[in-house]
């Protein structure tokens, strides 16, 4: 497995213009971190230039660019709504391409009030066959993550790998997102894995508990998973020293498991 961190970790800074992405890059070159995941919310362009660029700054200092990631919803009642958020992964999914990056982060979605889990699950396969099939004839694996809606529970997150059914879609297993018995979870999630999330804690019915990475990464490697494992920092600390602390200790429990 490899230790990779996501711009957003850095999302107040990079945000508020403090920090630039090329400075969120330097700052995965101190950690000697493998590579970044670049959410696109801060991804100033979409043009071949600009991703070029970008493509060019990120090879200069040695790190993959191991997937982009977009705020998907594709649970929206609304035909219309529905369409233009597949229409903007797909142009993602086509920016990837561009960015080398072989991976693309999505989300499923709530259930809309007013209808039920049923049909917002239906909603979403449609939604994610189609940008699943537009990633195969690209290259890039579109990762679903296990982020609350209809994909609170693994038992939610299995079903729509199956219903889905496509070989160029999988699962980013975010460890810090479920909330009722996460290491359970895990093992239930972790043969779908394509990517991974790593946030410090997970929110039980008591309030925030340390994820036991040890535990957890045994999990994904009994299971096969050998990719990447990107920090995403959402800890109350300053992520200037946070995230290169946990940074550490990731990489001392990966090479604990080698």
């Amino acid at each position: 497995m490899r230790i990779g961190c996501c711009a957003y970790s850095y999302r107040d800074a990079l945000t508020s213009g403090s920090m630039t992405l090329e400075q969120f890059l330097d700052a995965a070159v101190a950690m000697n971190l493998d590579g970044v995941e670049l959410t696109t919310y801060y991804l100033k362009q979409a043009d071949r230039d600009y991703l070029n660029r970008i493509k060019r700054e990120c090879f200069r200092r040695g790190l993959h660019i191991s997937g982009t990631a977009v705020g998907s919803n594709f649970c929206q009642a609304e035909p219309a709504k529905r369409r233009e958020h597949v229409q903007m992964t797909k142009q993602w999914i086509d920016c990837s391409v561009l960015l080398g990056a072989p991976c693309i982060r999505v989300f499923a979605g709530p259930v809309p009030p007013g209808h039920s889990e049923e049909d917002a699950v239906a909603w979403a396969v449609e939604c994610l066959q189609e940008c699943a099939e537009h990633g195969a004839a690209r290259g890039v694996v579109v990762a679903l993550e296990n982020h609350g809606g209809i994909t609170a529970r693994a038992e939610q997150v299995v079903r729509l790998v199956k219903l889905v059914d496509r070989p160029w879609f999988g699962i980013n297993l975010d460890f810090g997102n479920f909330r009722e018995d996460p290491y359970r979870e895990f093992e239930m999630v972790a043969p779908y894995m394509v990517s991974a999330h790593a946030k410090t804690h997970w929110r039980g019915p008591s309030g925030e508990e340390p994820v036991d990475y040890l535990r957890a990464l045994q999990i994904a490697r009994d299971a096969g998973y050998r990719g990447y494992v990107n920090i995403e920092y959402e800890g109350r600390s300053d992520p200037a020293t946070a995230v290169p602390r946990f940074a550490a200790e990731l990489k001392e429990i990966v090479r604990r498991l080698a």
